[in-house]
């Protein structure tokens, strides 16, 4: 079963964001209380523990927000949900909008690693109803009826 590992949040953009375990996703809005949420289409960025476990192959000491991710997950393979896919995450709805990014300036990661999984790995969703959202809530695929 899909779960969430870390929920994370920063105040600016362009830093690296700290697990703090759980958060109020907000409709429309995305995660409360970081930089990244607004009415956009990448309110709420996730990105899977098994992503940071290949960077940590590559010798790097990185952790669940490191990538600037807003929803560290496990069991789930992300980068095969198609664009319009819903979520459940613990009792909110998302709807992914974006698999992957163009990384325009490189990250701390990438130059102490020479490569970066979030731009390639990482999706992006919009919260359709939020909620509040904790380490270990399940996350599973809405089927359309």
């Amino acid at each position: 079963m899909a779960e969430v590992v870390a929920v994370c949040t920063s105040p600016k953009k362009g830093m690296r964001k700290k697990n703090v375990g759980e958060g109020l996703l907000v409709e429309n809005f995305g995660l409360e209380g970081d930089a990244h949420g607004g009415d956009w289409h990448r309110q709420v960025s996730l990105l899977a523990l098994e992503s940071i476990e290949k960077m940590r192959e590559k010798g790097l000491d990185v952790n669940p927000g490191d990538f600037a991710e807003n929803i560290t997950t496990k069991g789930i393979n992300l980068i095969e949900l198609p664009v319009g896919t819903k979520l459940k995450i613990g009792n909110t709805l998302t709807e992914v909008t974006q698999i992957g990014k163009v990384c325009h300036s490189r990250c701390a990661i990438y130059y102490q690693a020479g490569d970066c999984v979030m731009p390639r790995e990482g999706i992006f969703v919009k919260v359709l109803e939020g909620g509040p959202i904790k380490v270990g809530d399940q996350i599973e695929v809405v089927k359309n009826k």
